[in-house]
């Protein structure tokens, strides 16, 4: 176990260096019109499940080059702590963002002592990882009463469950070797295990980051309507979590 771990670790490590040579944020979708539109949705929805307010102290976890590091800062003003495993994405997180604070570290067996922070937040971080032993971590280093929040992509869409599961389409898309997607009903009972109350994890975003420009704004809106929907709600392409110890 201890050495599936190490090499998880090693891979994305390897996945950092790949991301940082071909331009992180271009990769991750989040440099495209529509890609800004949904990274500024998914830092607000963010900051809210995390309850993340001026006087919050805050750690989040895979923060790559600090895009949404960078964001929750700018609306709270909060104490962060950011983390990441990828010496090279933290180097330029640090160039990016002032006032936050960036180190190495490993999600799976966090450097901070019990009952740290008031949040725990991350973007499409928790797939990459052994889930269960970060989200007890996270629960671990959360005062009484603290939350954590993060987006996932989710594996109930279609586009993402080929993604995810077809090795070959998985290669060619760049994924790094371990990551997976998320099933809501499954996570939240794997939170509840652990000791986690109040879960709210619930699916969201029907805007695809290549939707074109003059689109985007009708996209976005027809899919918050979708995302009501019963069903239908359910193959949208992220899932917020949300909980409270």
């Amino acid at each position: 176990m201890a050495n599936k771990t190490k090499a998880r670790l090693e891979n994305e490590i390897e996945h950092g260096k790949k991301l940082s040579a071909g331009g992180a944020e271009d990769i991750w979708n989040w440099a495209s019109p529509a890609g800004k539109v949904r990274a500024d949705r998914r830092a607000n929805l963010l900051t809210k499940a995390g309850n993340i307010k001026s006087n919050s102290k805050v750690l989040e976890i895979g923060c790559g080059t600090g895009l949404f590091s960078g964001k929750v800062y700018s609306a709270t003003k909060a104490d962060i702590t950011a983390i990441d495993i990828s010496e090279i994405l933290l180097d330029e997180a640090r160039l990016k963002n002032k006032g936050i604070t960036f180190q190495i570290g490993d999600a799976m067996n966090l450097d901070f002592k019990d009952n740290t922070f008031d949040a725990v937040f991350g973007s499409s971080v928790l797939h990459h990882l052994e889930m269960d032993k970060a989200v007890k971590e996270i629960y671990r280093v959360l005062k009484p009463g603290g939350r954590m929040a993060f987006a996932e992509p989710n594996m109930i869409n279609p586009q993402i469950m080929v993604m995810k599961n077809v090795p070959f389409v998985k290669r060619m898309l760049g994924d790094s070797p371990d990551e997976t997607a998320i099933v809501r009903w499954k996570f939240a009972k794997m939170m509840l295990a652990i000791g986690f109350k109040n879960i709210d994890i619930y699916p969201y975003d029907f805007l695809h980051p290549i939707t074109p420009k003059p689109l985007i704004s009708l996209v976005n809106g027809v899919g918050k309507i979708v995302e009501k929907i019963p069903v239908l709600k359910e193959i949208a392409g992220s899932v917020v979590i949300a909980g409270e110890k």
